[in-house]
């Protein structure tokens, strides 16, 4: 069989975007295909109202191993839906909708929020997300690069959550 090439570019199953209008410069995150739908850990996950529009404020810790660094977001919800975990389990979770920067594109993708704590990573790049973007190489990680992550949480870190 003939090898196709493509012109997107390629990415590891791990790599490293930002969430710039959540104030994430970076958070390590898993390349899923086989989930539809991106994930963002979230604790403290609080519903509100702003000018009519259903809203959500969260607290994000995105560095794994480091309570330290927390970003307290905010995120208009676009949908409320039925997901389930990799144990069988379905929890109704927030979606909300921002851009997301991976080498050097912005563009718009609906996250899921959910508590992670128990996971290895703090966020899933689902399909949905990579789709038509990137080709992915599941046997290699960080393609993309690995960003100085305590210069870019320096200030970040000692908020209350």
């Amino acid at each position: 069989m003939p090898r196709v090439r493509s012109k997107k570019t390629v990415i590891g199953w791990r790599e490293w975007p930002g969430l710039p209008d959540l104030g994430i410069p970076a958070v390590k995150a898993k390349v899923d295909t086989g989930a539809r739908s991106s994930i963002l850990h979230a604790s403290g996950i609080t519903p509100f109202k702003k000018k009519g529009r259903r809203w959500v404020r969260f607290f994000v810790r995105p560095l794994q191993r480091d309570s330290r660094v927390v970003i307290q977001a905010e995120g208009r919800v676009v949908d409320r839906r039925n997901f389930r975990s990799s144990h069988g389990h379905t929890e109704l979770r927030y979606v909300i909708r921002t851009r997301i920067r991976l080498n050097g594109r912005l563009w718009n993708t609906d996250l899921a929020l959910a508590n992670r704590d128990e996971m290895g990573f703090r966020m899933l790049l689902g399909r949905a997300t990579v789709r038509d973007r990137f080709t992915i190489d599941p046997g290699r990680s960080f393609l993309l690069g690995q960003p100085k992550v305590k210069a870019l949480y320096k200030d970040l870190t000692g908020a209350k959550a």
